[in-house]
């Protein structure tokens, strides 16, 4: 095992980055190793399972934090007040909203003044049972009316038995096509089954207000960070996904696609609800996609089991969509049903790029051409193999449009001692915050980092 994970870490190293010692608690520090002339600071720290990071229109940085690994009600969202530009640092955090089901991201957006009506920003926040979105005012602390209700979502279980393998839900606004629409992702129940829920591993879209919702595409297993980029193919929506787990240590290739663009429209603007991303028939393997001949489970409990591999049932790796519940009423059955499942992957979308099996794609950025130093090319941040003696992921890749080759931009994550594997931090949420500036969350230690270019000599 220690000389498969030395090589799969030695696979994903690049030997030019420049090692950076951190503290961040009495006794304890993360050595991070990131490209010269680049530098890092740790900005906040004691954020429980810190995760996506969204700039509200007045400009201040709010970050969402699920709190620990529970289904739990105990998530946040903070606003990080008193940026230091010569420390890289925040002077305090503010409590926006606590008491929480899983806040996994957020999302702001400013209607247009109509009817008389002024602009009004809001906040979008997706939580595990529901999307909800809150009036914001410029430099509120907290909301000043309850949220409006836009969609409720599958909420039962927690654990792999029950259907909650996947609770987080993420949306993003974006404007393609003439219209400026809210599009929500939510992950799969199971690793590898036949969903009964129409939003479960899908891409859904409404108005802002909520209204008319549609399903736009099927098999995304989750996909959970979506950025509108307006700056990249006339403006274009990205999301990161995970591939499944029941094919072993090497297999599937976790993917990132531009789902759709207004230079060049995608399949969720050309076959709207009959798109399909391939999961869980088909997954991608040397960047491309392929059958898999694995038996699905029955849809319902009761019907003929035809699993196999008795280990991959006991440990929860394939069960029916849900765990087998049969009396779960689907909240968004007004969006049709859930496709069957792919009879071959002659139609699956291809990827923008993939990351080696089990690397775990979460926060994506993107950078312009205003950018000196990480000119035109995405950041990745890989939050690492749930099983870390796999030793993929636990780093930021970067790669450009015309280069889709992921190169290993920031380590250090992820160690081997002694040939055991050691887990330092998880990387997770980016947001640029300069041309060459950005922030990262770990939402293993609860920090933000800043990373930003070494100041020129004066």
């Amino acid at each position: 095992m220690a000389a498969a994970l030395s090589s799969a870490l030695a696979a994903q190293t690049n030997s030019k980055l420049t090692p950076h010692t951190l503290s961040y608690a009495p006794g304890k520090s993360i050595t991070l190793s990131l490209p010269d002339p680049f530098r890092i600071n740790i900005a906040a720290s004691g954020l429980h399972r810190v995760r996506f990071f969204a700039q509200a229109p007045d400009g201040r940085i709010f970050a969402t934090g699920m709190y620990n690994r529970a289904d739990n009600k105990l998530g946040s969202v903070f606003i990080l007040e008193g940026w230091n530009a010569r420390t890289h640092t925040f002077a305090h955090v503010i409590h926006y909203l606590d008491h929480l089901r899983n806040p996994n991201n957020l999302a702001f957006y400013t209607e247009p003044a109509h009817d008389g009506q002024p602009a009004q920003s809001w906040l979008y926040l997706p939580l595990t049972d529901r999307l909800v979105r809150y009036k914001y005012n410029a430099g509120d602390n907290a909301p000043s009316e309850p949220p409006q209700v836009l969609m409720h979502f599958p909420d039962y279980g927690l654990s792999y038995k029950y259907g909650g393998w996947h609770l987080t839900r993420t949306v993003a606004i974006a404007t393609l096509h003439g219209k400026t629409r809210l599009y929500l992702t939510a992950g799969s129940s199971c690793d590898y089954c036949r969903e009964r829920e129409v939003s479960r591993a899908s891409v859904t879209a409404m108005d802002p207000d909520g209204k008319h919702q549609q399903s736009l595409a099927h098999g995304l297993r989750n996909a959970v960070d979506l950025r509108w980029v307006p700056d990249l193919d006339g403006g274009a929506l990205f999301a990161t996904n995970m591939g499944d787990d029941h094919l072993g240590d090497q297999l599937p290739e976790d993917t990132f696609y531009e789902l759709d663009s207004n230079n060049n429209p995608g399949p969720i603007a050309t076959a709207p609800g009959k798109a399909h991303y391939g999961w869980p028939t088909c997954y991608f393997s040397h960047g491309k996609p392929v059958l898999d001949n694995t038996p699905l489970p029955p849809p319902v409990a009761g019907e003929d089991d035809p699993r196999t591999d008795q280990g991959m049932a006991e440990s929860g790796t394939l069960l029916p969509a849900g765990g087998g519940k049969t009396k779960i009423v689907d909240p968004n059955a007004n969006l049709g049903k859930t496709p069957p499942p792919l009879k071959d992957c002659n139609g699956v979308p291809p990827a923008y790029t993939t990351f080696a099996a089990h690397s775990s794609p979460l926060g994506l950025a993107w950078f312009g051409s205003d950018s000196s130093r990480l000119g035109s090319s995405f950041l990745i941040a890989l939050h690492g193999a749930s099983y870390p003696r796999i030793g993929t992921g636990y780093r930021l890749v970067q790669f450009t449009p015309a280069n889709r080759t992921p190169q290993a931009f920031m380590t250090g994550f992820l160690t081997i001692n002694e040939g055991k594997p050691v887990v330092h931090g998880r990387p997770c949420g980016l947001l640029q915050i300069g041309p060459d500036s950005f922030l990262l969350t770990d939402d293993y230690l609860g920090l933000i980092y800043a990373i930003y270019p070494k100041p020129k000599a004066q």
